[in-house]
């Protein structure tokens, strides 16, 4: 009877634990249907019956001890028998339980008894050694009540810090089936019993949804803990700060690390690189500077890491001119920089199209006592070359880097494979392919999706389909960018079916669509004026928590203009301002075309007064869709304003675009005052649109304006040919 006062004792606490009115609402149905019938765990019975039976020991609240004196007979002495087996066991020195020997199969009800019967008869160890042995096994891995049981026996025995082991135990082994979050909560529910939550557990948590991607779960675990008085350290706020950042949620990351340098904690230099990355990948390049700064401020200055992380970021941008000015400074400061420092910069300097430059850059590496240009190196100066269609040079060093002892890799064999791909000389590419198996590097789906894209944008689309069927064949899984290249070719042909079937595959096969996937299809279907289909697929862009780029809102923009929708068009637009997303030439051209369809004159004038103060040059389309509104409602001052915001040669073709236009309509004024003013930068007047304007003169009687025009041009053909005739 002493073990079973011993027992009621124990487990009484966790009576008033599970039957308390706000866990019963909160978690009990939650659990039951999470579970299912699918698989025995948390409270659930081994039989897989779900009752009140399940919940532990509420029969005994009801009756007594029932529940205990229900293990009579042979149940009682099984159980009697394996905590004999267990107790000889580990005096033996078998803490594991290694050599353990169970003659029948224990129930979760045995599990959990033994575990409370050996803190009676041994203590604590012995019974923390039987948890551990029992949650090795599948069948008492996931039953969370041998948990608790534990854990409360280990709080009655003050072992503390192992109670919290075994909620670690907990915490890891339910993330295996995806039940990582009921298991933080019974972590947070142990506090009722008497076990204080502390940084170590946060921390724990913190690494375990994250190693599992769940940034949320991550986030919840955050505040939970932090609300219940856990002080958070530099290792929880890195550990969430990174996967922030890591996430793409730089926004969350950096109201985080704004949180944790006001609390007085020191920026480190790994978790630097992480966020200078992240800010400079997603444009907060001041804020990228303003971390290397803070860090220097704070007496531990950034590391030659941390300057490159810096210089990659801002290379990516195409901010060449201040990768080296951060290269300067870094110099400056006694930093050397490494090869990567440098095969950053050359590859920042070939994707900004100077590779004459990158190759001084790299001729330096090469004549370097210190260092050596590597694979990396290589592969980026070959890709420099191929962008240029220079593949006479990129094969040169493709020969140069053996020369050199260094092995080319996958990605050095698809650089040059997409170089011979653009050029459309296809019988190279597959040699090189061929000669990647050789060499023991199987293509990646990257150098598949490389030939495939190729092969698309030359309309060969039965030949990609057999090259992709190949790859599959050989084991590999079609990924984002496959799917994306396939969608787009079927959008170009007008294949809306084919296109939908593919995305449709994605998700069957777990690939989700990124923004550029959905942008394809708003294009495709904006295009058809199917404006709904293209709203439904941009609200869902925007449910999924993807950002919609500058070609997702034009798309959409277009299409709304194309339909005649300018309200809608005009809405999109000032979505698009909201979001910070800078709209380019062809975004105010579409909105422009519109309003000029609409006889919007003055808006349409507005705009294009906002889109060249901007910077941004107009497309000759554009140019000429406003000055022709302008003529056809007699502004010709305006219509003439708006092409002297042109540049001289944008100004001329524009001109003699509006010249034929206007005399297809009859307008031969406003056609004699451009081509006048055409005269005076050019003699020599366009032939097409000089006899375009003669015959729109004769036909509409208008000889004299014919006449003045026909001499001045003699006049001024004369003149240039004056000082001809004077040489000798």
């Amino acid at each position: 009877m002493a073990f079973l006062n011993r027992l009621r004792v124990i487990n009484r606490p966790l009576v008033s634990l599970f039957r308390r009115k706000r866990f019963i609402q909160t978690r009990r149905s939650s659990l039951n249907q999470a579970l299912g019938s699918s698989r025995i765990g948390f409270l659930q019975h081994p039989s897989g019956e779900s009752s009140d039976n399940d919940w532990p020991y509420s029969q005994q609240e009801r009756e007594g001890s029932k529940d205990i004196a229900s293990f009579s007979g042979t149940a009682s002495e099984t159980v009697v028998r394996v905590c004999d087996s267990i107790s000889h066991c580990y005096e033996e020195g078998d803490r594991r339980l290694l050599s353990l020997q169970i003659d029948s199969d224990l129930s979760h009800e045995q599990a959990v008894t033994i575990a409370a019967l050996l803190v009676e008869r041994t203590g604590p160890m012995v019974a923390l050694a039987f948890f551990e042995w029992a949650t090795r096994r599948v069948e008492f891995r996931h039953f969370m009540r041998l948990y608790i049981t534990m854990a409360s026996s280990l709080i009655d025995s003050g072992v503390w810090e192992k109670a919290h082991d075994v909620m670690r135990h907990m915490v890891k082994n339910f993330s295996e089936i995806g039940k990582l979050k009921e298991a933080i909560d019974m972590v947070i529910e142990m506090t009722t019993r008497g076990l204080p939550l502390t940084v170590h557990i946060l921390n724990f948590i913190l690494r375990v949804t994250v190693d599992f991607g769940l940034i949320d779960l991550a986030e919840y675990a955050f505040v939970e803990m932090i609300e219940r008085g856990v002080s958070a350290d530099i290792c929880s706020f890195k550990t969430l700060i990174i996967a922030y950042c890591k996430n793409g949620s730089v926004e969350k990351g950096d109201k985080l690390l704004r949180e944790m340098t006001g609390k007085g904690f020191q920026i480190d230099n790994v978790m630097c690189t992480v966020v200078v990355n992240a800010f400079c990948e997603n444009g907060h390049v001041g804020r990228a500077f303003g971390i290397l700064e803070k860090m220097a401020d704070s007496g531990s200055g950034p590391n030659m890491i941390n300057y490159t992380a810096l210089i990659h970021g801002l290379c990516k941008r195409g901010s060449i001119k201040q990768a080296f000015e951060v290269l300067e400074e870094m110099v400056r400061k006694g930093l050397k920089p490494n090869v990567y420092t440098h095969t950053v910069l050359i590859d920042g300097l070939c994707k900004k199209g100077w590779t004459e430059k990158a190759f001084r850059l790299f001729l330096k590496l090469v004549r370097s006592n210190t260092y050596k240009p590597n694979v990396s190196t290589y592969t980026a100066m070959i890709g420099g070359y191929c962008k240029e269609n220079k593949l006479n040079r990129a094969e040169m060093l493709f020969s140069r880097m053996q020369e050199q002892g260094l092995v080319p890799n996958t990605n050095t064999y698809t650089t040059l494979i997409d170089g011979h791909c653009k050029v459309g000389n296809f019988s190279r590419a597959y040699q090189l392919m061929d000669r990647m198996t050789t060499q023991g590097f199987a293509p990646n789906i990257c150098t598949y999706n490389t030939i495939t894209n190729a092969l698309c944008k030359r309309g060969k689309l039965h030949e990609a389909h057999e090259l992709l069927q190949m790859g599959l064949k050989h084991g590999l899984q079609a990924d984002q960018v496959t799917y994306t290249i396939l969608i787009n070719e079927n959008c170009k042909r007008a294949d809306l079916g084919r296109a939908l079937l593919l995305f449709n595959e994605m998700f069957k096969f777990g690939c989700k669509p990124d923004i550029h996937t959905y942008t394809t299809l708003i294009t495709a279907y904006s295009k058809q004026r199917r404006m709904r289909e293209s709203e439904q697929l941009f609200h869902e862009v925007v449910k999924l928590g993807l950002t919609p780029t500058k070609q997702t809102y034009t798309s959409m923009i277009c299409g709304y203009c194309r339909d005649g929708n300018l309200e809608a068009a005009l809405k999109f637009f000032e979505k698009m301002t909201e979001k910070v997303c800078i709209a380019d030439s062809v975004t105010y051209g579409a909105l422009i075309s519109g309003l000029c369809k609409q006889s919007k004159l003055k808006e349409a004038k507005a705009l294009y007064d906002a889109m060249v103060d901007k910077g941004l040059s107009p497309c000759e389309v554009t140019s000429v869709t406003v000055a022709y509104e302008c003529f056809r409602k007699e502004e010709s001052v305006i219509a003439m304003a708006v092409l002297d915001r042109l540049e001289k040669k944008a100004w001329a073709r524009t001109a003699n675009i509006l010249v034929r236009k206007l005399s297809n309509d009859g307008d031969v004024d406003n056609a004699a005052l451009l081509f006048h003013r055409l005269l005076e930068t050019e003699p020599r007047p366009n032939r097409i649109a000089f006899t375009g304007f003669m015959t729109a003169c004769y036909s509409n009687n208008k000889y004299s304006v014919a006449s003045d025009l026909s001499s001045r041009i003699e006049k001024l053909l004369d003149q240039s040919y004056e000082p001809l005739k004077r040489r000798p």
